[in-house]
């Protein structure tokens, strides 16, 4: 996990109050960030298997929601870990991203494999879901702090998914795009925009300190 907490998403504290148990359960039994950091991937594969196999029936798609759930509270764990144990580390930076961005794209590989979704839609939100969290990379590569702002930060990319999965599996389309056609292009409106708005930031940052 990361050294620096600066660069660290910040936490809805609701959904962190449930990890409080677990992380000292974790630290108490030497269980290492990196372990739950690789954990994450295996959830969000499960989800892309869901939701690839899973069509229409509710029971499957739930199940993708599941997953989704999972990979983002051990994307939170991992971090929480890491402080309470001390054993932050700037190799845990590597293990923390790289992760994070194959989870993205199993995921939304999965919803466009579903048969209800439209396969370049699926595809286009996993590319942006990744250019999202290269313009944070970026950002880091000339000192400027990571950038969390915008529409389509990585949870709301999942509350996207989870909502467009229920609606598939209650709920017929409203007009010839499919539920989860329709949420992989609000993904990719709303990457745009979180794109724009990191990129201002990180400028904004660089004029500031050239300033100085």
């Amino acid at each position: 996990m990361p050294s620096d907490s600066a660069n660290r998403r910040p936490i809805a504290g609701v959904f962190r109050t449930t990890a409080h148990h677990t992380t000292r359960w974790c630290v108490r039994h030497g269980i290492r960030p990196n372990w739950i950091s690789y954990s994450s991937m295996v959830a969000a594969a499960v989800a892309a298997a869901a939701f690839a196999l899973g069509g229409t029936n509710l029971a499957w798609l739930l199940v993708g929601c599941a997953g989704c759930l999972v990979r983002l509270w051990c994307n939170m764990l991992d971090g929480m870990v890491a402080i309470e144990g001390g054993t932050s580390s700037r190799e845990g930076e590597i293990v923390n991203e790289l992760p994070d961005r194959i989870s993205d794209v199993l995921i939304f590989v999965g919803v466009a494999l579903n048969p209800t979704c439209n396969l370049h839609a699926g595809y286009a939100a996993a590319i942006a879901a990744l250019l999202v969290a290269y313009v944070g990379i970026i950002g880091q590569t000339v000192g400027a702090p990571r950038q969390f702002g915008g529409l389509m930060s990585k949870p709301w990319r999942m509350v996207v998914v989870m909502v467009a999965a229920v609606l598939t599996g209650v709920l017929e389309s409203p007009a010839d795009v499919s539920w989860f056609t329709l949420g992989c292009w609000i993904v990719v409106a709303g990457a745009v925009q979180t794109m724009f708005v990191r990129l201002r930031s990180i400028m904004q940052w660089l004029s500031e300190a050239s300033g100085k």
